[in-house]
């Protein structure tokens, strides 16, 4: 097999080449860096193995040092010689500033196939999407994309501080966040004038993003965090970034779980919003491994209905049949349309959708298509009683057989907890997501940890969400992504026109 190095872009998922998402697809071995953002995970199929080269111990810093750079090239060749497909996801290029290149001669050295996705480059990507092109006619007819390396200017991959001051153009410092100070002293000694425009751009291309226009005199003093972008010129002074919708100009985080984020991420950007991802839940096997799923889809012909109420039940029962001729006579419920997708990946069509997308919508409308019957219900462990207490209240039996269970992801740091405090809403999908997040806070000590709009998926949820103590500005009328994203978009509308 062959070892891809996939360039993941600047920082928004979005970004993504299609040829690299396709790859992610097929992997089955991804080694990827600390700043690939978590979302881009839930495109690798399951089963595949996943390595964080950003988090090994004694190497929290990712792949900095010529040692771990030795172990990552060790790693790719292992696995490579193991006849696997590999995927190394590297942010921003593999060839710019990301030791692509060290990675690509070691694994031709070991006799290992090899090919360079190209990326979309975080140098001229982050610029443009603050809006500041990094050329413009009449200001820069020319850019130099420099990593912050200062030091000896005559040293061995040493930075001409000096020359990049005297040939004018437009400069993006990469890496250069520790060192600018000493790069802002000598780009006014090699002869550029104090007051040049500089823009910082913090996080680009994320809902997280911060610019920052400055001079260069000014840059040294400046605050700025990790990862940022530095561009000095005439352009920096420039703001031609805009971005349409209903909610542009609005940070709106996503608590839902990374392998279900995506569709809900996908309509708020299509509305404008800047997405922040953080998941606070993650789904595993149930407590019992899967037995009482595996023994229940062996019978699953004598049900006269089998009722799914999420797309991760639908993804967690149906690969345990044999074919679709499994359920025999048996008919399928789907709660709403992401489940109807589910079953639609696996060539199932439900018998029943009911109009109201939620579990005692689902009842109501099984109620209504038959006489009382035997149904199988693979749920989450701990779901809600609205399906079988709808359903035997009107003499029907319910076989509840747990498929998941929702349990919390690994704690956020405190910086992403407080970075989520200040976006303009927060969307909660699940009663789960609420306390998953809502206990984070707790821990990290985090005050006034929820943005101020709160926005809930489904009733269940915001009854949660209001019984901890959080005032609901936003509920959906519908238990579905784009009901929620509607809602959302009505609530910033009336708030605008008040």
């Amino acid at each position: 097999m062959t070892v891809f190095l996939v360039g993941a872009g600047p920082g928004d998922p979005g970004l993504l080449t299609r040829r690299g998402a396709e790859l992610l697809s097929r992997a089955d071995v991804v080694v990827h860096d600390r700043l690939v953002d978590r979302s881009l995970l839930a495109l690798v199929r399951t089963g595949a193995e996943l390595v964080d080269v950003g988090k090994w111990p004694g190497h929290s810093r990712g792949a900095g040092s010529a040692g771990q750079q030795d172990e990552i090239n060790a790693l790719l060749i292992e696995h490579g010689r193991a006849g696997r497909l590999v995927v190394r996801l590297k942010g921003g290029d593999p060839f710019l500033f990301g030791r692509g290149g060290e990675e690509v001669e070691a694994l031709v050295r070991a006799g290992v196939d090899c090919e360079v996705v190209p990326g979309v480059p975080s140098a001229f990507a982050v610029p443009a999407i603050a809006g500041v092109p990094v050329t413009y006619r009449g200001l820069a007819a020319a850019v130099t994309v420099v990593t912050g390396r200062v030091g000896d200017p005559g040293g061995p991959s040493s930075v001409d501080w000096a020359a990049l001051a005297r040939g004018g153009g437009t400069l993006v410092i990469l890496m250069g966040v520790a060192t600018r100070a000493e790069i802002a002293e000598r780009l006014m000694a090699g002869g550029r004038a104090p007051d040049t425009p500089v823009a910082v751009i913090e996080r680009g291309t994320t809902a997280a993003e911060v610019r920052i226009t400055t001079t260069l005199k000014e840059l040294g003093r400046l605050s700025v965090q990790s990862p940022a972008v530095v561009v000095v010129g005439p352009v920096a002074a420039l703001d031609l970034g805009r971005r349409v919708g209903p909610l542009a100009g609005w940070r709106v985080v996503v608590t839902r779980a990374t392998e279900r984020a995506g569709p809900l991420a996908d309509a708020l950007a299509g509305a404008g919003a800047r997405v922040m991802f953080l998941a606070v839940i993650e789904t595993t096997e149930p407590a019992d491994g899967g037995t009482a799923l595996r023994k229940a889809a062996t019978a699953v012909s004598d049900y006269d209905w089998v009722a799914f109420t999420s797309a991760s039940s639908v993804e967690r029962f149906v690969p345990l049949l044999r074919d679709g001729r499994s359920f025999g006579r048996t008919r399928i419920a789907a709660v709403g349309g992401r489940t109807q997708d589910a079953l639609a990946a696996y060539h199932l069509i439900a018998d029943l959708v009911p109009e109201q997308t939620s579990a005692s919508g689902l009842a109501e409308a099984l109620v209504a298509a038959s006489g009382p019957g035997r149904v199988l219900f693979p749920r989450a462990a701990g779901a809600g009683p609205d399906l079988p207490d709808g359903l035997a209240a009107q003499g029907w039996r319910v076989d509840g057989v747990d498929a998941y269970e929702t349990v919390r992801a690994p704690a956020p740091s405190d910086a992403l907890l407080a970075e989520a405090s200040r976006a303009d809403a927060i969307t909660f999908t699940s009663p789960s997501t609420v306390a998953a997040y809502l206990a984070f806070c707790d821990q990290a000590g985090v005050s006034a940890g929820v943005p101020a709009v709160v926005a809930c998926l489904g009733p269940a949820t915001a009854r949660a969400a209001r019984a901890a103590g959080l005032e609901v500005a936003v509920q959906a009328p519908g238990a579905t992504v784009d009901a929620l994203v509607g809602a959302l978009v009505a609530y910033r509308r009336a708030e605008t026109n008040k």
